[in-house]
């Protein structure tokens, strides 16, 4: 296979990303968006084991390391994604964000270890002053990319016991002082490297970039979680750009570029659906400092209802605005809810659903349930767009949801004041279905739930919407 084959087959699959994404913008085109992607990973993936075969001369023994890789590699990932279910799709996310990272590390190691053998020098030769930066950096930045994601896996799963798994910020005096010592030390490594090759500026950038990655994520906490795995998704893309520069490989280039690119503008769009600064977030999220997460809610009287009770306002009224959130997600109760959401349709209620920016524990989490019920696009409502329709509305009914609908995002002085949020509080009447009286991720008491219109009815929101289905008449 001639290069310009090789070059002509990487802009192809790169062109597939591009469209990837142009796809993935929407959810009516979200389908053929996937369809490029997997078609441009594969055209990428074979073309690269075709140009090592090259490089190898020929001889199999090491393409065929490659192979196993493949094999390996891709059956374990084929399995997860198969068993993996809706309300896990975080923790995931973030894993394959930190495999991400370890591969750059890996990539980057052999490099410097056996630069001849990638063709960045001849056979003796010391390593261009350009690529040992291109290298440092994104081996740093792996490394940053691989830790923080690991820490943002136990963060998301929130089942295990270690406290830097915990959902709760991990704070301490002087910390932000210490990821700035981190920072000017790894640069004075990259700096150190790019003098003097040397294995231990380098293990030593890499280390660096490890700790760094953990102390930037145990500050944030759950509230947080949406803008980190965006975050940690435009680190891992600057990493494989990074490596792609000394590889000379110009598929890595453009492919991260556009992760990198793509997940740095979704950060930003989370943080402003949060009234947050990009900066306040990885510097520290909702509790940055100590005792700023949650306050003991005062017992306070609400009006509650049963499921044949909020079926019976349900079944009278004319428009009706459904607010899923994360207790929706766990609950694994989207087919449950599509079903009412047809019952209802059926006797004449207009139907639709709202969506937060950041409900859930990811960006788009909320779409990816509705999604998979097979909730028709055109029901589903941005916040912008379905925030004037709450005034006009019989019943917004909430199910799960917390502080994307909590009015204290009005109030000065509030942890979350300024936050844009679903004005579900402006409907007639508000349903709103949790476990129990629990603060959300923000650690507050939600006004809306103290209010005469609003009625809580309190359960599994699967069981909940269930029973709302038979009393629908």
């Amino acid at each position: 296979m001639s290069m310009n084959l090789v070059t002509l087959l990487y802009l192809l699959a790169s062109v597939c990303f591009i469209q990837a994404l142009k796809g993935l913008s929407h959810p009516t085109t979200s389908i053929r968006g996937n369809l490029f992607g997997m078609a441009g990973m594969t055209i990428a993936v074979f073309t690269t084991a075709a140009l090592i075969l090259k490089l190898a001369g020929g001889h199999a023994g090491g393409f065929g390391l490659v192979l196993a890789g493949l094999v390996v590699g891709g059956g374990i990932g084929a399995v997860m994604a198969q068993r993996v279910e809706m309300t896990k799709m975080p923790e995931l996310v973030a894993f394959m964000h930190s495999m991400i990272g370890l591969a750059a590390v890996c990539i980057a190691v052999a490099a410097v270890a056996e630069p001849h053998a990638l063709g960045i020098a001849q056979p003796g030769e010391p390593l261009p002053g350009g690529n040992r930066i291109e290298l440092a950096l994104g081996c740093f930045i792996g490394a940053v990319t691989f830790s923080g994601s690991v820490i943002a896996f136990g963060k998301l799963s929130g089942k295990y016991r270690f406290r830097l798994f915990q959902g709760a910020p991990v704070v301490f005096a002087g910390q932000h002082l210490l990821n700035l010592a981190l920072g000017v030390a790894a640069i004075a490594c990259i700096a150190g490297f790019w003098h003097s090759q040397g294995w231990t500026s380098f293990l030593l950038v890499a280390a660096l970039g490890f700790a760094l990655g953990v102390l930037l994520i145990i500050p944030i906490g759950g509230a947080d979680m949406p803008v980190v795995v965006s975050m940690l998704n435009s680190y891992s893309g600057w990493a494989a750009a990074g490596i792609g520069f000394s590889l000379n490989n110009s598929m890595l280039i453009i492919a991260g570029s556009l992760v990198g690119s793509s997940g740095a503008i979704l950060s930003y769009i989370m943080c402003k659906a949060m009234n947050r600064s990009f900066f306040n977030v990885i510097l520290g999220g909702f509790g940055a400092e100590p005792g700023a997460a949650a306050t003991a809610a005062v017992q306070r009287n609400v009006r509650s209802g049963s499921a044949d009770d909020a079926a019976f306002i349900l079944g009278n009224a004319e428009s009706v605005i459904i607010v899923p959130g994360y207790g929706l997600a766990v609950a694994r109760a989207q087919h449950a809810v599509k079903e009412l959401a047809q019952k209802l349709t059926a006797k004449g209620v207009q139907v639709r659903y709202a969506i937060h920016p950041v409900a859930g524990r990811m960006p788009g989490h909320m779409n990816v349930l509705l999604a998979e019920a097979e909730v028709p696009y055109d029901q589903v409502h941005e916040m912008e767009d379905i925030n004037p329709e709450f005034g006009q509305t019989d019943v917004a009914i909430i199910l799960g949801a917390n502080d994307v609908v909590n009015p204290a995002a009005l109030q000065k002085g509030s942890a979350i004041y300024g936050m844009p949020i679903l004005e579900a509080y402006k409907a007639r009447t508000v349903i709103v279905n949790k476990r129990s009286m629990a603060a959300g991720y923000a650690g507050l008491d939600n006004e809306l739930f103290y209010m005469d219109k609003t009625m809580m009815v309190f359960g599994d929101a699967k069981k909940v919407v269930e029973d709302m289905v038979k009393a629908v008449e």
